[in-house]
């Protein structure tokens, strides 16, 4: 599988693969109903760093859902987790939860679609089926929230540049290499998307953690090999979509968005 270029690999390729998975506007209960894999990442509590993801799939929509493999440790933002703008606002958030911001360092919680996988490398990891992108010295993701390009991840050298602030991918030790796009505040480019909210938050990624206690800026970070087992499992074909929350709200909102039983984790 060769990368194809930038923009069409991005901006149109996983524009496409978003939409298929989750219409912007669509409740997260309609969204999940389309889905036949689902990532689960769940933490104690709001302000927790260390959590948990499971992967779930299902033969066809009429299934429940049957976990797949064991529970993996991950990590969250160095803050925890706030309410994020996934395939709908923040459906689902109670007055006195956390809204995601940008530069608060949290990950954001609730559903959301994935879009393009990414990487050092020139080629995918063989078996991946997202779209690739394959990271160079000129690819940033702005988080700059007065630049028209706030929250995009593009190739420096094909555009104007009018932002102060970015995130130079190529350059984050082995984090990103290997990765994957979150579809958080509109990051995925497609036809009926969201824009993004400007400061609700931008850069959002799966990718390598730098260890099991040190959290994020936002991202979820694990193992390598456990964001590999990702990238060959995920199919676009299948709508696969991120769920993430801390327990009272997975536990709050598990039959309202027919969500799958986690088994308990383990005594602390």
């Amino acid at each position: 599988m060769k990368p194809a270029p930038f923009f069409v690999c991005l901006l149109v390729i996983a524009g496409e693969f978003a939409l298929g998975s989750a219409q912007p506007g669509a409740p997260e209960s309609d969204a999940l109903a389309s889905s036949t894999q689902l990532i689960v990442v769940t933490a104690p509590d709001w302000n927790s760093v260390e959590g948990r993801l499971q992967r779930f799939e299902r033969a066809n929509i009429q299934e429940t859902w049957h976990p797949l493999g064991d529970p993996i440790p991950i990590v969250v933002g160095k803050n925890g987790l706030g309410w994020g703008i996934g395939v709908t606002a923040t459906e689902g958030r109670v007055a006195d939860e956390p809204v995601k911001r940008e530069g608060d360092g949290k990950s954001p919680a609730g559903v959301f679609a994935l879009g393009t996988a990414f990487g050092y490398a020139s080629q995918p990891l063989p078996g991946t089926k997202l779209p690739y992108l394959a990271l160079t010295p000129s690819i940033e993701c702005v988080d700059d929230v007065d630049s028209k390009y706030y929250n995009r991840v593009l190739d420096r050298s094909s555009v104007a540049p009018d932002w102060n602030s970015s995130e130079h991918m190529r350059n984050t030790g082995e984090s990103y290499r290997w990765g994957i796009v979150v579809d958080h505040n509109g990051t995925v480019v497609g036809a009926v998307s969201r824009p993004p909210v400007p400061g609700g938050g931008s850069c959002v990624f799966l990718h390598i953690w730098q260890s099991s206690h040190h959290g994020t800026t936002g991202c979820t970070a694990m193992e390598q090999a456990n964001v590999e087992t990702l990238l060959t499992w995920l199919d676009p074909a299948r709508k696969p979509l991120l769920v993430q929350l801390p327990h009272s709200a997975y536990a709050r909102l598990i039959h309202r968005w027919s969500l799958p039983e986690l088994a308990a984790a383990p005594p602390r």
